[in-house]
């Protein structure tokens, strides 16, 4: 099941009728949303992982408080260590009232980076990944919007939610199973219920219209010509600036004109799926084993890698998320095989390939990462 099923329903039906313009709740297997982020989960984060700011932040009664109150200092082989998280000072708070804000976790959590990794690709705008544990009967943060969509899903606990949508509010519990998308600039507010509250958060960072054609002026304005200062005397005799700014009107526009959009389209698909952190779990089991791989050995596709193929003229590109892989053109059939398989060997490329060349191929695919050795 795809992230966009996962959190929306069904994913088309989303996209043409609820994206970016309407609160919209789903309701889901528990299980899969719980597995994404338990509360064991975060206690194991909090309390055994050497955390640091601003991976987490604490709320209470609508103020952020400053990390001193909850992170020390410490050092590593004699070099000094700040805002490292003091588990002990965090569970405090919290049973104070204070909600704690692990920020950032598709960065390090990986059934998060999973899940937010199909999402950026089932949408096309960068996404990301924040959690919120609160204590019972408490409420984080006051009534506001945020600047960016987001997704909202509960892993333990319930929490009632106060939800602003054409200028009417609505009440919605949140529990286990139930997720919930938010427009950006939805006025909300929420409030955990008789017992502690975890919910996720998902972030949709949208990539707007505007975005894209001043990126584009941009790139036409970088021409020399637009280095050239404005008249002198244009204050007094507005004609000599009025005149020369109908030329270069006229220039800015032809140069929007001449760019090609298929053209702005790819470059702008590459950027974005070649731009984004690595993420190798396993990558190094991976090359320890790599010295056995045979022609029978069962290869997976690193659910964490997009596998783009474009050709060009006499070579392939191999779009992985974070970099771009160059391959000979001839490679393009067995590179559709991989692309379209969740599990295969090497000997699968048999028809295209012999022995030796394919087991170059599916060395390099686990080096770059888009393939691992199953266990």
């Amino acid at each position: 099941m795809s992230a966009l099923d996962l959190l929306s329903g069904d994913a088309q039906t989303f996209l043409d009728k609820v994206w970016a313009s309407r609160v919209h709740l789903h309701h889901a297997d528990p299980d899969d949303l719980v597995g994404l982020l338990s509360l064991e989960d975060v206690d194991h984060l909090l309390t055994s992982v050497a955390l640091r700011t601003p991976a987490l932040r604490i709320a209470q009664d609508g103020a952020v408080l400053p990390a001193s109150r909850f992170t020390r200092s410490a050092s590593i082989a004699g070099s000094p260590l700040s805002g490292l998280v003091d588990a002990r000072k965090v569970l405090a708070l919290f049973e104070g009232g204070a909600t704690v804000v692990l920020q950032g976790l598709h960065r390090y959590w990986p059934p998060l980076t999973e899940l937010v990794r199909d999402l950026e690709v089932a949408l096309g705008h960068p996404c990301q990944a924040n959690a919120y544990l609160t204590p019972p009967g408490s409420q984080g943060f006051a009534r506001h919007s945020d600047s960016h969509d987001v997704f909202v899903f509960q892993t333990h606990g319930r929490k009632q939610w106060e939800v602003v949508e054409d200028g009417e509010e609505r009440e919605v519990v949140l529990e286990p199973g139930l997720s919930m998308y938010l427009p950006t600039g939805t006025p909300h507010s929420a409030r955990s219920q008789d017992e502690a509250s975890l919910h996720v958060t998902i972030g949709i960072n949208r990539l707007s219209w505007r975005d894209v054609l001043r990126g584009l002026a941009d790139q036409v304005l970088a021409g020399q010509r637009y280095d050239a200062p404005l008249p002198a005397g244009y204050l007094e005799d507005p004609d000599r600036l009025a005149g020369r700014l109908a030329e270069e009107l006229v220039a800015f526009t032809s140069g929007l004109g001449a760019l090609d959009p298929a053209e702005v389209v790819a470059e702008r698909s590459a950027a974005f799926l070649t731009q984004r952190a690595p993420a190798l779990q396993g990558g190094l089991k991976d090359l320890v084993a790599l010295g056995g791989l045979g022609d029978d050995t069962v290869l997976e596709r690193r659910p964490t890698v997009t596998c783009v193929l474009r050709p060009g003229i006499d070579r392939l590109a191999v779009l992985l998320g974070d970099r771009e892989l160059r391959m000979p053109l001839r490679l393009l059939a067995p590179m559709e095989l991989v692309r379209d398989s969740e599990v295969l060997r090497p000997a699968d490329l048999s028809p295209w390939l012999d022995e030796q060349s394919r087991l170059v191929v599916a060395r390099r695919l686990v080096r770059e990462g888009l393939l691992r050795i199953a266990s």
